[in-house]
């Protein structure tokens, strides 16, 4: 089975996935910052593939992008520091990152490697689900990797059960029609939207994203999904003044 299905097959709610960019804050950092979160107790990781444009993202990770892409990262030296990422966790990772570069890669070639670094899943917002199903499901399948498709507050009720239906793993909630890191709190609009993806009875799995920097909206997204994805807040807390597992170590206290 594969890991992000295990973990949800394992664990009822409060489920917390981390985002970080590859080569942020240093371009070496990947294998130290996975290790800490493993030991911090972080239940899932997305591993963010820079890109030069990445429009979705807010300030923080689109500064984390121009700054690992500056340190040297690519996605082939990506895969090579996670070659021996099974000997160092068994958590669920997943890349996230726009598709132009998978384009260039190949996009057997990267589904291949993903398998073969032991990666379980794709974020990609700029994949159309239909592109998705009509020419690259059979190599997800081939690869046993899984592709998460996101919803967000303008998704119409048809499309989320298309999503749902087609979907293998979670869904991922996007809180906001904002880029990332563009929220601070929650209000009735937004758990009005929790609620209706609630109330609609979906098969698969739910985890928020955007918006969640603190204990406070962490406990409130997890009332109406199985978890919670936090990015800008993480990538912000790896510039404090400790050691990356001292900063790391430390954010992650205050959100459980």
């Amino acid at each position: 089975m594969n890991r992000i299905n295990n973990l949800f097959k394992k664990k009822n709610g409060k489920i917390l996935s981390v985002y970080f960019t590859a080569g942020y804050p240093d371009l070496d950092d990947t294998l130290t910052i996975i290790r800490e979160l493993d030991r911090s107790g972080v239940d899932m990781v997305e591993i963010g593939m820079p890109f030069s444009d990445p429009v979705a993202d807010g300030p923080v990770i689109q500064r984390s992008s121009e700054i690992a892409l500056k340190n040297g990262m690519n996605i082939n030296l990506l895969f090579n520091q996670l070659a021996k990422i099974r000997e160092v966790t068994d958590m669920p990772l997943i890349l996230m990152g726009y598709i132009n570069p998978v384009f260039r890669y190949g996009m057997e070639n990267f589904l291949e490697k993903c398998n073969e670094t032991g990666i379980d899943g794709t974020i990609i917002p700029d994949l159309p689900p239909d592109v998705y199903m009509e020419s690259y499901e059979p190599l997800y399948v081939k690869h046993d990797i899984i592709n998460v498709f996101l919803v967000t507050p303008q998704s119409s009720v048809e499309r989320i059960k298309y999503l749902d239906q087609i979907s293998k793993g979670f869904i991922y909630v996007v809180s906001t029609a904002k880029t990332t890191g563009g929220i601070n709190s929650f209000n009735q609009s937004h758990t009005d939207y929790f609620r209706k993806l609630d109330n609609l009875k979906l098969k698969s799995p739910r985890l928020v994203g955007f918006g969640i920097s603190d204990r406070t909206t962490y406990n409130q997204v997890c009332e109406y999904s199985d978890g919670a994805i936090i990015g800008s807040a993480f990538i912000r807390s790896l510039e404090g003044t400790g050691s990356l597992p001292e900063n790391i170590n430390r954010f992650i206290q205050t959100i459980r």
